[in-house]
């Protein structure tokens, strides 16, 4: 259908690379320095996942992590016209976070370092830091766009014009596995 566009989150490609494996379901947002209302929106509640590499280091994870990091970096041609998406998510859960007595809580959950956690809560101290709990599905076939300019700079979303419909696609972890993580989630943050 001419004119559609498909919603796409933006995130580290190591991130949705510990995505796809089960290793986490949540991601962190603040919203990038250039979002239309400077902090950030949830603006669909199902996106492909968009794979980001330019502030991705090794430092802001967890050492038993940092092989995510080093994938991602060893197949990112930094003057690709084209990426590939290789993942669709479903938010299941917007909890907002505001200090961080709750953000520790949820340490052992993700991927990145205490002090980056911390950093992010930080930045922009008014606002909550959006912990969004992903149900995350692996497309079949990936796909191939192109990288247009309005893509660049420090967004969360971006739209695919005249984006595919969503493809075939397999949940990265069953029901139960998923229905455990989200548990453990939300039993870390009533504490």
């Amino acid at each position: 259908m001419l004119g559609t566009t498909i919603p796409a989150l933006k995130e580290w490609a190591s991130a949705i690379r510990a995505l796809e494996t089960g290793r986490q379901i949540m991601v962190m947002r603040k919203g990038g320095i250039v979002e239309e209302t400077k902090r950030f929106e949830l603006k669909s509640p199902a996106f492909y996942l968009y794979p980001t590499y330019e502030h991705q280091r090794k430092e802001l994870v967890k050492s038993s992590d940092h092989f995510y990091v080093e994938e991602s970096l060893a197949e990112w041609v930094p003057e690709a016209s084209t990426i590939r998406l290789t993942a669709y998510a479903e938010v299941t859960q917007d909890l907002e976070i505001r200090d961080q007595e709750m953000l520790d809580r949820l340490l052992e959950l993700h991927m990145w370092t205490a002090d980056f956690a911390e950093y992010r809560l930080k930045w922009k101290r008014k606002d909550p830091l959006h912990v969004l709990i992903l149900r995350v599905y692996r497309l079949k076939e990936p796909m191939e766009i192109p990288v247009l300019p309005e893509y660049n700079g420090c967004r969360s979303w971006i739209s695919i014009p005249n984006g595919p419909v969503p493809r075939e696609m397999t949940p990265v972890l069953d029901v139960a596995d998923f229905d455990e993580q989200v548990q453990k989630i939300n039993e870390a943050l009533k504490m």
